[in-house]
């Protein structure tokens, strides 16, 4: 886990240079049909992914955009009738092996609708199934818990929103600082799982962009520290989980400055308010208890959550062995996750 981490970002400069093509290709589609909405299809951490993807879509293209329901067309029959007729239908998957996903994406098909996949296997099934694929060229990710497909993912769908809005090329420049936040994390993550090794529970929170931040940091925890989190909006923190804080429970934080913070900002007094200790993962806009600023100032937020998922894949890593866990061999997990 630690070595992919490490590798995120050469994996970057991969798809951005031999995956491009495919990237601008898949928008030409996009261009050509001009679909009336997006349906973002996805599991695991590739949901996480897609809700990044919900965000950047929404905003840059100025499409309505949803997450997918699986089991609606696997479990209980809505069938295909239930895909509007002039939508992209994107899957995002590592494997592309999930059944209920290629169920799904098929049932798109034959509804009409333009059908994409993103994954880190050409070859899948998913892939095979798609009107068009962009591969993650991340390399083989043997962790069980996701780190450089999830990054990819989120380059891979900036790459193609940005393709699609105005067929530019985005360059490599935006996510150089990526090796200095990774620097700067490894020693200040470390120190702060040995302070918080004991914890049992935690709660995340992120705004906008930065709310897939917090979910697939959440996920992260629970799948390698087993420790008991949810990854939330800071907004919907505020709708009753903001509750449990206290001085057992910690608050971990994913803010920058810019039009987000100041919701995230509410979150951090009221956790302080309630005596928890609170943990900032950011530009140093908001400040936490310990971390010191990780990420530059002056980043585009869609941007951002590329960089400061870093940090929090560390602090699981870290968090993990210190408590005494394997974070590449979790128990009861499998590398590749087929639901139905």
């Amino acid at each position: 886990m630690r070595s992919e981490i490490l590798e995120q970002p050469r994996a970057w400069q991969r798809l951005l240079s031999a995956g491009w093509e495919a990237v601008a290709s898949a928008a030409r589609l996009v261009r050509d049909q001009e679909p009336a909405q997006v349906v973002l299809l996805a599991r695991g951490s590739s949901d996480n992914a897609a809700v990044y993807g919900q965000y950047l879509m929404q905003t840059s293209l100025k499409l309505p955009t949803t997450l997918a329901t699986p089991s609606t067309h696997t479990i209980l029959g809505a069938g295909a009738a239930s895909f509007p007729r002039h939508a992209l239908v994107l899957a995002v998957s590592q494997s592309g092996a999930s059944a209920d996903l290629i169920q799904t994406l098929v049932a798109a098909r034959s509804a009409g609708c333009l059908t994409m996949s993103i994954t880190n296997d050409p070859d899948s099934p998913l892939a095979q199934e798609a009107d068009a694929h962009i591969p993650l060229l991340a390399g083989p990710e043997r962790s069980v818990a996701a780190t450089k497909t999830y990054t990819t993912e989120l380059l891979a769908l900036r790459m193609l929103t940005a393709a699609v809005a105005s067929a530019e090329r985005p360059t490599y420049e935006e996510l150089q600082p990526a090796e200095q936040v990774l620097r700067a994390a490894q020693e200040a993550c470390s120190e702060l799982a040995q302070r918080l090794a004991g914890v049992q529970r935690m709660l995340v929170v992120g705004r906008g962009y930065s709310y897939a931040s917090a979910r697939e940091a959440a996920l992260k925890l629970m799948e390698t520290s087993y420790l008991m989190t949810q990854g939330l909006s800071a907004a919907d923190a505020k709708h009753g989980p903001i509750a449990v804080l206290d001085p057992d429970t910690p608050l971990l934080a994913f803010a920058s400055r810019g039009p987000t913070s100041a919701s995230v900002a509410s979150v951090v007094d009221a956790a302080r308010a309630a005596g928890a200790p609170v943990e900032v993962i950011g530009d140093g806009a908001i400040a936490g208890d310990s971390l010191p600023a990780l990420l530059p100032p002056g980043l585009a937020p869609e941007v951002v959550p590329l960089l400061e998922i870093l940090p929090g894949q560390l602090f699981a890593l870290e968090l993990a062995l210190q408590r005494g866990n394997d974070p590449d061999r979790p128990r009861g997990l499998s590398k590749v996750t087929s639901t139905t």
